[in-house]
């Protein structure tokens, strides 16, 4: 039986400084798509697989999205406030407190279309605690909306992921979701660091595998990408 986390972290203490000038008026969070700010977005779909609580790191502007989610009442809200930037590592392990030992992180400028399987319960459903410390969700870099890069992962057909080489064009992207467990966390440095570093760390030991998303992703970091993800938002008629 698949179990679903009822806990999840949203990344959204980042500056948003790709997304000027809209961010120098409003956090990145509470920039509004199809009628709907796109931290909404993301706790709608968390709360549609039955997670129930949410924790949120706040630094930038953070006092406006404290008082726009005191609004929500499906879900528990929590905040973990930075003073200084903790980086994604950094932030998510100071919040570890308030996520238990299973948990969702999903960044604040993603959005998905799932397929016919909610994309959240398809990383639950391929995490075994036993064999993993976390699962993260990625997108065909080919098909990415809003993403111009060069990929992150090599993924095998058992998840097992490689990074991509310096000279290398990878078919994946991490697309800003993952379930992680608190062990993924244990010997993690102090202060800000990167996620990466405790990734690296745990593909090495086989313990981090991915899941090729199978539905359309949209990354909204920049006003091109917000402006696409509009267009396809509208196509598929999805309004607020």
């Amino acid at each position: 039986m698949t179990q679903i986390p009822d806990t999840a972290m949203v990344l959204a203490a980042g500056l948003g400084t790709r997304l000027r000038p809209l961010t120098d008026t409003v956090p990145k969070p509470l920039v509004t798509l199809a009628g709907r700010t796109l931290i909404d977005h993301v706790i709608d779909r968390l709360a549609e697989v039955g997670v129930r609580r949410v924790v949120v790191n706040l630094h930038y502007k953070a006092a406006m999205i404290e008082q726009h989610l005191a609004a929500r009442g499906d879900v528990e809200i929590r905040f973990s406030p930075e003073e200084t930037l903790l980086d994604t590592g950094g932030g998510v392990a100071q919040a570890l407190p308030l996520l238990g030992d299973r948990f969702y992180v999903v960044n604040s400028d993603v959005l998905w279309l799932d397929g016919k399987v909610a994309a959240l319960e398809r990383l639950a459903r391929i995490f075994v605690p036993a064999d993993h410390d976390g699962v993260l969700l990625l997108q065909r870099t080919a098909q990415a909306i809003g993403y111009a890069g060069s990929g992150d992962f090599m993924l095998d057909e058992v998840g097992g992921l490689r990074r991509r080489g310096e000279r290398e064009v990878a078919p994946h992207l991490y697309a800003g979701l993952q379930l992680l467990t608190g062990r993924l966390f244990d010997g993690a440095p102090a202060g800000a660091f990167s996620i990466n570093l405790l990734w690296d760390k745990a593909i090495a030991a086989g313990r981090l595998i991915g899941l090729a998303h199978d539905g359309e992703w949209f990354h909204v970091g920049s006003p091109a990408g917000l402006a696409r993800t509009e267009q396809r938002f509208a196509a598929h008629g999805i309004e607020r």
